[in-house]
């Protein structure tokens, strides 16, 4: 079981002196180039609309230090799948089975080796557009038959599977929006420590403080409709 995670825009600084390590065999060289040449730009337009400041921010992503993309982001999601407590087992285990979508490197592995990066979610690099560009480099990629779509909406213009499991999250019979990262997360987490990689043993599995109470089955999705049953912190 392959599962799909999103990014988040926080991330942590620093790394090794490692160059950069990707999984997947995709042709990164122009959006990189294009980020690379932009955030040396002296330009306040430029620089909002990548980063949301006007604060220059000059850096060589091909030069920086790197480190695992799932320990790169410190988001909701990640606070809550907390892969540093993690028994190394189970950290091999995410390595092994998530694929995180960056809206600059386009699908990695959690092990993929990052820079420090920033750029907003739906933002051009350039006149790059990166769902765009990175959907018609990945489409030959294949992936494991069975696919848990932990991300958010916005990522399925990268890749959409052909089927796949999604996950919402109710609380007091309303859609969890915010909270519904943090339970990603926790989703995530349990999987790991408890080696689930199929579907069947993701549908057999008791969730601490989430249950399953609907599938809704469609032609090319499931989605499992999830009650919280603790607070949502």
């Amino acid at each position: 079981m392959t599962i799909l995670f999103a990014p988040s825009e926080a991330k942590r600084p620093g790394g090794q002196n490692i160059p950069i390590q990707f999984c997947f065999d995709i042709d990164r060289k122009e959006i990189l180039q294009k980020y690379n040449e932009l955030v040396k730009s002296d330009e306040e337009e430029i620089l909002t609309k990548l980063f949301g400041t006007k604060k220059r921010y000059e850096i060589d992503i091909f030069a920086s230090p790197t480190m695992k993309a799932v320990q790169r982001y410190t988001g909701v999601a990640y606070q809550h799948l907390d892969y540093e407590s993690l028994h190394p087992l189970e950290q091999e285990f995410v390595d092994k089975h998530t694929i995180i979508f960056s809206n600059l490197f386009g699908p990695v592995c959690a092990k993929d080796l990052i820079p420090f990066y920033k750029l907003k979610q739906g933002e051009k690099v350039g006149p790059i557009k990166p769902d765009e560009y990175y959907k018609r480099r990945i489409q030959n990629i294949e992936f494991d038959e069975e696919i848990l779509d932990l991300r958010a909406g916005y990522y399925e213009k990268f890749y959409k599977p052909k089927f796949c499991v999604k996950m919402k999250f109710l609380k007091n019979g309303k859609i969890v929006s915010h909270w519904a990262k943090a339970y990603r997360g926790k989703v995530l987490r349990q999987i790991a420590k408890n080696s689930i990689d199929n579907f069947k043993m993701l549908k057999d599995f008791q969730f601490e403080g989430i249950e399953i109470v609907e599938i809704i089955s469609k032609k090319s999705e499931e989605i499992w409709v999830m009650r919280i049953d603790e607070p949502c912190a």
